[in-house]
């Protein structure tokens, strides 16, 4: 039997470029062809974007929308609704990648660090989004 097979991830967005550039910048992935910045300097108009990996497969999306209520996480005023988790091999590395995507524009909601089990990060990404950090495997 075949599977619906997770095409990619979309978030909804306020500022959907400054959101796509967040996300490029911290996970190293590139614009799907056409959806990169206006070669010309010209007004960027985009409504919908697109980030691949390496190979080319879809990995994240941008939906503008005019209104996005910021999660308050962890109080369950406006919930998560989503978060995504990424994964690195080492609490050095942890380190390294909250400070790059602080550095980004991010901001932590909980520090975790300390859970020898599991230790992570909760980030929120410049339009609110939740995402976790944490020592793991993909």
């Amino acid at each position: 039997m075949d599977y619906p097979q997770r095409m990619h991830t979309v978030l909804d967005s306020t500022d959907v470029r400054g959101l796509a550039e967040f996300y490029r910048e911290l996970l190293g992935l590139r614009y799907r062809p056409g959806d990169e910045l206006p070669a010309d300097g010209g007004e960027d108009d985009a409504d919908w974007l697109v980030l691949v990996d390496g190979d080319g497969q879809r990995q994240l999306a941008f939906q503008q929308v005019d209104e996005l209520p910021r999660s308050t996480w962890p109080a369950h005023d406006v919930p998560m609704q989503l978060h995504v988790d990424f994964a690195v091999p080492t609490r050095d590395e942890l380190e390294r990648h909250r400070q790059r995507a602080e550095a980004l524009g991010a901001t932590v909601l909980l520090d975790r660090t300390e859970d020898d089990g599991e230790p992570l990060y909760v980030l929120a990404d410049p339009a609110g989004h939740p995402f976790c950090l944490l020592v793991g495997h993909p």
